[in-house]
């Protein structure tokens, strides 16, 4: 009988309600997880500060110098600065060279991007197939993205010269030789076309990731209903690979604003400014002139065509309802 209520007054209790903390328990626990919460932001803080250290004095520095400096003169006789107002963005607006520039600028961001693009997602749908040896495809495709740009040019310039490695194999079939860098209108293609070799490898890993992500449900499904590669390609892949691809398009026009190694090295601008982009004017304006001022305006213009052109990047990888 003792047992028997012993047991009902073990299962009362276990049922029972929990009485609630006292007061000064629950303000303890609360100061006890403050206490955790602001040591973890301190330790995130800390661990961060190195990197936020260099961004600052790499970026943000910078940035708010050349904002300074497209509003002065900087005399070339005695280093001066003097407030000069918008009269640096006046001469620029009002520069004939300057809107050449922008329209190379536009035109070879306009074709080369897209084509990116394009190759980097051709690369990226044929490598996630199950092709012979697919690991060592994708390292050999990669390999250029992983050269620095300068040594990209380097090799390029010695393969594109009059008697360079590409004329050799044309004249070894039968075709002439080709002005590739002293050709006004085969300088900016021959510069798209290191530049596209060097970049496909990069985006395609960024393709093919997208394409991990897609569920292999999907294309069991429309195998069921009957649909062929192409179809599957256009109802499932590409609707699929919107931001994927959104963020490549973007990502790469953004590094080709930001050429310049390849445009020094291979053809300072040239022939005819054919390949004066604006990475180079602004070099060519404030280094080689001696036109700080002029220079810096034009930083900020580059930093005003780039922040529209993230600003669409979100616009484009903004999640549908």
């Amino acid at each position: 009988m003792s047992d028997s209520l012993t047991r009902r007054g073990t299962a009362a209790d276990a049922v029972a309600p929990r009485r609630p903390a006292p007061p000064r328990d629950r303000k303890h626990r609360t100061a006890r997880i403050r206490s955790t919460r602001r040591r973890t932001t301190l330790v995130a803080f800390a661990m961060l500060a190195p990197a936020l250290v260099v961004l600052v004095a790499m970026r943000v520095v910078p940035l708010f110098s050349a904002i300074g400096l497209s509003f002065q003169h900087v005399s070339l006789a005695t280093g001066e600065t003097t407030f000069d107002g918008l009269a640096n963005y006046l001469y620029l607006f009002t520069d004939g060279n300057f809107y050449s520039m922008l329209v190379v600028t536009l035109v070879f961001n306009l074709i080369l991007n897209p084509v990116i693009v394009v190759l980097s997602t051709a690369l990226a749908l044929l490598l996630v197939q199950h092709v012979p040896f697919v690991g060592v495809w994708r390292s050999m495709i990669f390999v250029p993205a992983a050269v620095p740009g300068a040594v990209v040019a380097l090799i390029w310039s010695t393969a594109l010269q009059p008697d360079g490695l590409v004329n050799g194999i044309l004249q070894s079939v039968g075709l002439p030789a080709q002005p590739f860098l002293t050709s006004a209108n085969q300088a900016a293609f021959s510069i798209g076309i290191m530049v596209t070799w060097g970049a496909l490898g990069y985006w395609m890993i960024f393709i093919i990731a997208g394409l991990k992500d897609i569920p292999a449900s999907l294309y069991e499904a429309a195998s069921i209903d009957g649909a062929g590669w192409w179809r599957r390609l256009f109802a499932i892949t590409l609707p699929l690979l919107k931001r994927p691809m959104a963020f490549v398009l973007i990502a790469c026009t953004v590094g080709s604003f930001l050429l310049f190694a390849p445009v020094q090295i291979l053809t300072k601008g040239g022939p005819n400014g054919s390949t004066n982009l604006i990475m180079y004017d602004i070099y060519n304006r404030s280094y080689l002139l001696g036109d700080i001022g002029v220079g810096q305006a034009e930083v900020v213009v580059l930093l005003v065509i780039l922040s529209l052109i993230v600003a669409l990047q979100f616009r484009m990888m903004k999640e549908d309802d």
